[in-house]
């Protein structure tokens, strides 16, 4: 996957506009619009999509630490990322927001589970104490499913923007 001089422009701009619409967003825990950006990303870019999804988790190490936290972050965007590309490129427009909220609503509803295994590793927890580690955050992934959800319908009109300006780029190259 070469990279253009533009390429690597517009995805070093999409991972910072990632990390700075979380940085705004801190106010609201779990409420942030980074399944979003994720799923918008992936519909237009595809496998290209994966750098400013990195940049953003390594835009987050460098300002929040490197730390257990963040270890999670190396595989969490990416199991969205690819649940997205298996979903089929040419659906029915008239699905495809209701389709994308939903995806983007169960990777907030499953991320403390999808979270959990890394923590339990780095922290010695048995199997049982992972299930109370994901049991304990269950209002919180609550929240982080419905509010993806609610914030999905932004997917759509970033995708079309995205396009738009992919083909502006385009014409004018």
């Amino acid at each position: 996957m070469k990279l253009t001089t533009r390429e690597l422009t517009v995805f070093a701009m999409l991972g910072a506009v990632m990390y700075a619409s979380k940085v705004i967003l801190e106010f609201a825990p779990n409420i942030h619009l980074l399944g979003v950006f994720t799923i918008a990303f992936t519909i237009v870019y595809r496998k290209k999509a994966l750098y400013p999804i990195y940049i953003y988790v390594l835009l987050n190490g460098m300002f929040s630490g490197f730390s257990a936290w963040w270890v999670p972050y190396l595989y969490l965007w990416t199991v969205l990322w690819g649940f997205v590309m298996l979903l089929p490129k040419k659906m029915p427009r008239l699905i495809q927001p209701i389709v994308y909220m939903a995806v983007c609503a169960v990777h907030g509803f499953l991320f403390g589970t999808l979270y959990a295994p890394v923590q339990a590793v780095l922290f010695g927890l048995s199997l049982e104490g992972m299930a109370a580690w994901i049991v304990a955050g269950l209002p919180w992934d609550f929240l982080h499913g419905v509010s993806n959800f609610f914030c999905g319908v932004l997917i759509m009109p970033i995708v079309s923007v995205l396009r738009l300006a992919e083909r502006y780029a385009q014409t004018s190259e």
